[in-house]
């Protein structure tokens, strides 16, 4: 065994170019490294990714963990030579370390570090950091002017360090090697400090996401700033972005437009909120009204924005006169109507005082037996009076631009406060006409009662009290009233589906619904629709032949599966044991919640064998159809809430269709097709429409009652496609999102999707 392990470390020390016996001189050669230690940066945040020459490094290795502080990690440090050579009783225990370490080497790693090391000397990554970057403790003294490389022994991972001591010890040119250095804070060539944090907190504002900011030097150690993250483009579907900023100018450049664009929506959020999407390189870009806004167009929007406002501001004052002179004829016919009233409550308390003698009611006839058309008020005469007069439009000659024509964010923001001083004045005054309106339509309806109340006084014993009492029979409530009069002044705002919240009450809501609604065969024949033989499925609503071709492969294609997952032979059917595949007692979980509920089969549910013809399949599968179609007409939805799908393809909604109530999780899904245009189609579910979700109860017998509610395993939801109504034939968004070629691969190519969003409604 220890002649195995010898040759071993022995065959890795002649793959790294190391003979201990004969430590090459370069590897002897050691300064002291004044490295001063500063406590304010974390360990691990780095900050600078650099290109750095090989032979430049200086190793050392320190008893520590990697995730021990830079003191500890420093104090204990010694040279490699030290850990090579036991010449000493000190250094004969850091040689039995050093070949511990080299026991633990997997020579694949390094040749991994080496391919990765190429890939990032052709490009460096999108997100700048990558996979193994955590490897390379690498510092940089600024009194040495070195660089120096610590490696804990106490770590399991030590392919960087030997990747690092291969290269060294090669006799040719060993080139650079991108790393991030430890450590260290930005070098203040670009951004200063107090810049940094501003750009964080602006790009969290637009973005809702903590952007990253890495200086990098390349490798001619000419600097740029990057900054990576993750942007929302639509209905929470967030996609990662990067800003690349070369020189100066383009810095101070994206600086100020971030800032001003800040300040507008942070000053003024009711006029202002600037969106964002992703270019065709994966930059991010910001949008006011689906136009794109530039630096260079900044100065041009901020005048073309206090010009449109001059031209609301003189709309808004001119509103306001006329408002106040409806609210003044208003105010004029309230006091008409209410005189009018008055007199109408004396006339019948006079004629209630005279009627009790004769003289009395000769003197009541003498003053009211002749209509008197003084007080009469024709509210239709009012309108049509307030229609006929109206005032001019106000002139804004005192309005007038600067010589220079150019105006500053400062008096934009400024002019736009006294906008929303006028706005609110005549929101104001718009509720005080409503409540007007109202105030005089009651009292003209009671005038009206009390016109009717006189005229047959005579004919019944009537008080002041009823009098009151009819003529206040029709008065419409001010309350009620008056909130329908000012919807149009302040809306009231309906609460939105939201999946993250409101997902699992839906969930448990809908499962409970189809646990009490559909018969088990409605139940497999969904879970089926899930599968890939949902394929087939929708291929019997289309060509018949395209059909049998596909019903033919689709067949195929199980028989396969079925032979290789369950062994099946040329004369039994796989479902031999029916639901006694398990014994039914193994406990399961779904969301930390155990069960112990059996997952539902395809094949057996299809009764697939050998045998199977594809006249038997396609029998199978029709049945299957009008299981879906009851089951869709069991269930309705109990809320509103949203849906989406994203296919390459127009939605035909002739097939069946299965949504994904996660939005970004269905856009991922597909991307994966490599298609440069995707469409995603946003449906608004309704309350009571036909629907079906992918619960629990979708994926697993229930037999023993102990299957957990809601939606733990999918977010798809099935709709009556051909309910969709107001299906939006041009897109009411188009917006980008950035993946990488190889999903599972940091360091490969990015490729940029164009999504179009369509909406419509169930």
């Amino acid at each position: 065994m220890k002649k195995i392990v010898k040759d071993e470390i022995e065959e890795k020390l002649e793959y790294l170019g190391l003979d201990l016996n004969n430590v090459p001189e370069t590897l002897k050669i050691f300064e002291p490294i004044n490295y001063r230690i500063t406590k304010k940066y974390e360990e691990n945040k780095y900050k600078q990714y650099r290109f750095i020459p090989i032979k430049d490094i200086e190793i050392l290795l320190t008893p520590a963990n990697r995730l021990d502080n830079i003191e500890q990690k420093y104090s204990k440090a010694s040279s490699l030579y030290s850990y090579l050579v036991p010449d000493t009783e000190e250094n004969i225990l850091r040689h039995a370390t050093f070949l511990q370490m080299l026991k633990k080497l997997q020579i694949q790693d390094i040749e991994n570090i080496e391919a990765e090391q190429k890939q990032l000397s052709a490009k460096i990554p999108f997100k700048v950091k990558y996979p193994g970057n955590y490897l390379w403790q690498i510092y940089y003294s600024e009194n040495s002017d070195k660089y120096f490389m610590l490696v804990p022994t106490e770590d399991s991972n030590y392919s960087a360090f030997f990747f690092l001591l291969k290269k060294q010890l090669e006799k040719k040119k060993s080139g650079k090697i991108f790393v991030p250095i430890s450590h260290i804070d930005y070098s203040k060539g670009l951004l200063t400090k107090s810049e940094i944090e501003d750009i964080e907190n602006y790009l969290w504002l637009f973005t809702k996401d903590w952007p990253i900011i890495y200086e990098v030097h390349d490798k001619t150690d000419k600097i740029s700033m990057q900054i990576v993250g993750d942007t929302e483009v639509f209905d929470k579907i967030k996609t990662p972005y990067k800003i690349v900023l070369n020189n100066k100018v383009e810095t101070n450049e994206f600086y100020k437009l971030i800032k001003a664009l800040f300040i507008l929506q942070t000053e003024l959020p009711h006029y202002y909120n600037f969106e964002t999407n992703v270019n065709n390189s994966g930059e991010i870009e910001f949008f006011y009204n689906s136009k794109k806004i530039e630096y260079c167009v900044l100065a041009s929007f901020i005048n073309q924005e206090y010009k449109l406002l001059v031209t609301k501001e003189m709309n808004i004052e001119s509103e306001n006169e006329i408002f106040k002179f409806k609210l003044q004829k208003l105010q004029s016919e309230a006091k008409t109507l209410e005189a009018d009233y008055i007199a109408k409550e004396k006339q019948i308390s006079m004629y209630l005082e005279c009627k009790r003698t004769f003289l009395g009611k000769v003197k009541y006839f003498f003053k009211y037996g002749k209509k008197s058309k003084k007080n009469k008020v024709n509210s239709a005469n009012v309108d049509e009076q307030e229609q006929q007069i109206e005032p001019e439009a106000i002139s804004k000659d005192e309005i007038t631009e600067k010589e220079s024509n150019q105006y500053t964010l400062e008096e934009l923001i400024n002019r736009y406060k006294e906008y929303a001083k006028k706005e609110e004045e005549s929101k104001n005054i718009l509720m005080d006409i409503n409540a007007l309106k109202l105030k005089n339509k009651n009292i003209a309806k009671k005038i009206e009662n009390a016109k009717k109340f006189i005229e047959e006084i005579d004919e019944h014993n009537k008080s002041i009290f009823e009098f009151w009492k009819y003529t206040n029979k029709d008065e419409v409530s001010q309350l009620a009233e008056g909130e329908e009069e000012t919807l149009n002044v302040t809306p009231k705002i309906k609460r939105k589906f939201d999946y993250e919240q409101d997902l699992e009450d839906l969930g448990q809501e809908l499962d409970k619904l189809q646990r009490a609604k559909l018969s088990k065969e409605e139940l497999d024949s969904l879970y089926i629709l899930s599968t890939d033989v949902n394929r087939a499925i929708n291929s019997l609503v289309g060509d018949k032949l395209q059909a049998k071709k596909e019903l033919e492969a689709s067949l195929k294609r199980l028989k396969e599966e079925a032979v290789e997952d369950k062994n099946l032979n040329d004369e039994e059917n796989f479902d031999i044991f029916g639901s006694l595949i398990e014994d039914g007692r193994k406990v399961k979980t779904i969301a930390n919640k155990s069960h112990r509920e059996l997952p539902k089969d395809k094949y057996a549910i299809l009764d697939i064998s050998k045998n199977t013809k594809a006249t038997e399949y396609k029998f199978c599968l029709d049945g299957i159809i009008k299981n879906i179609g009851d089951a869709l007409n069991k269930v309705q939805s109990p809320q509103d809430f949203v849906v989406y799908k994203a296919t390459d393809e127009a939605l035909n909604i002739d097939k069946f269709n299965i949504f994904n109530v996660n939005p970004e999780q269905e856009v991922k899904e597909a991307i994966k097709s490599n298609q440069n245009t995707i469409n995603l189609y946003k449906i608004n579910v309704k309350k009571d429409a036909n629907v079906i979700a992918y619960t629990n109860c979708v994926f697993y017998d229930n037999k023993n009652k102990t299957l957990p509610i809601g939606m733990d395993l999918s977010t798809k939801v099935l709709l009556d496609s051909s309910n969709i109504t107001d299906l939006n034939s041009r897109p009411i968004k188009t917006f980008k999102m950035v993946s990488y070629e190889d999903e599972k691969n940091e360091l490969s190519k990015i490729k940029v999707t164009t999504i179009n969003v369509f909406e419509g409604e169930v």
